[in-house]
């Protein structure tokens, strides 16, 4: 164990992101909240072998199907998981098909089962799940189907590519117009920083929401869900660069007269060199804690536009794609695990809330 002096010697040698991330890790929380990230977007990227089955098979017999509880135990003590077999029934007074437990069939859950085959990335070819009754056994509905009889687990872990991913892109697109209008604004003042800052707030003044759909709207039905992902993301990106530009030119202001700023100015440094060399990675950190905390805005905005109707539609599977099916009260009342998407949703805004606040106040090391 080092002594005191030892360790105040080594803050005061450390770099910035040695100090970040002592301060990071002392954020419980913080840590606990990444771990989550990191394990919803690995579920994202590699959807097709996490999810139990294809985001697009169905069963018509089971649409509706209520969530199948996951056994421990049977009348012969503990074993294995395994899920009841389910049996379709009608009432004979409503006529409404009602779904029962058959425990004289019982379908063991395996890890590394061959199921639905699927393509990982257009590149990665095979049909081992990570768990599940496999080919010839029953269904395992842990979250039930919707009206098509799709199951929704799987459909949940196949949205959260999009979901998470077009907060990623929509971010990197705020991000890059953020610090080229925010910085050019800082760092030249007089009209080009009045003539931004007019345009900044004209956008702040519209409502977020209605600025979307409108955006949205304009975005023609006829187009592949791959161009309609990005015209989202631009629509997202939109009013998201503003918040950026705002921090960026304050960042500007207060470093342009600083004595590395001048020193490189009178050294021959062009402008362009300055301002990536040394203005921006001077306050990387808080550009990052910025992202983290941004987010969960885009990942908001898009599922909001996808349950209106006016973002992604189907065949796109997304949380809020998902949601959208959630839309009638009538069908919420028969099938409420519909809703189940909308849990992805607060605990993924939730996760990055919790880690940009670790990142924060990581930013500023020496903060006590």
């Amino acid at each position: 164990m080092p002594t005191a002096a030892e360790a105040s010697e080594q803050v005061y040698v450390a770099s910035q992101w040695q100090l970040m991330w002592w301060r990071f890790r002392k954020h419980k929380m913080a840590l606990v909240s990444t771990g989550i990230l990191v394990a919803l977007y690995l579920m994202g990227v590699f959807c097709e072998f996490f999810a139990p089955y294809g985001p697009t098979a169905f069963d018509r017999t089971l649409a509706f199907a209520p969530p199948q509880k996951a056994y421990l135990r049977d009348e012969h003590g503990f074993r294995s998981p395994f899920v009841y077999g389910v049996k379709q029934a009608r009432d004979p007074e409503t006529l409404e098909i009602k779904y029962d437990i058959d425990k004289s069939r019982k379908y063991p859950i395996k890890l590394l089962v061959h199921g639905d085959a699927y393509k990982i990335w257009g590149l990665i070819q095979g049909d081992i799940h990570l768990f599940g009754t496999g080919d010839e056994e029953g269904p395992m509905l842990l979250l039930g189907t919707d009206r098509m009889g799709r199951d929704m687990l799987s459909r949940t872990i196949a949205g959260a590519r999009i979901s998470l991913s077009i907060g990623l892109v929509g971010v990197f697109l705020s991000l890059t117009l953020g610090i080229m209008i925010g910085g050019l604004s800082g760092y030249y003042g007089g009209a080009v920083d009045t003539i931004s800052q007019r345009i900044i707030e004209v956008l702040r003044s519209i409502p977020r929401i209605p600025l979307w759909m409108a955006l949205s709207a304009a975005v023609p039905p006829f187009w592949s869900p791959v161009k309609i992902y990005f015209a989202i993301t631009i629509v997202l990106s939109f009013v998201g660069w503003t918040d950026m530009a705002r921090v960026v030119r304050g960042r500007f202001l207060s470093l342009r007269e600083e004595d590395f700023v001048m020193a490189a100015k009178l050294v021959g440094s062009s402008e362009t060199r300055i301002v990536l060399r040394h203005m921006v990675p001077s306050f990387l950190s808080y550009i990052i804690a910025s992202i983290t905390l941004a987010i969960p805005g885009m990942i908001i905005g898009e599922t909001a536009l996808s349950f209106l109707g006016v973002g992604l539609r189907e065949p796109v599977v997304s949380w809020g794609v998902l949601l959208k099916e959630a839309q009638m009260l009538s069908t919420v009342a028969v099938a409420p695990w519909l809703l189940l998407p909308g849990v992805a949703v607060v605990l993924a805004v939730l996760t990055f809330n919790f880690a940009g606040d670790g990142l924060r106040d990581a930013a500023d090391p020496y903060a006590r």
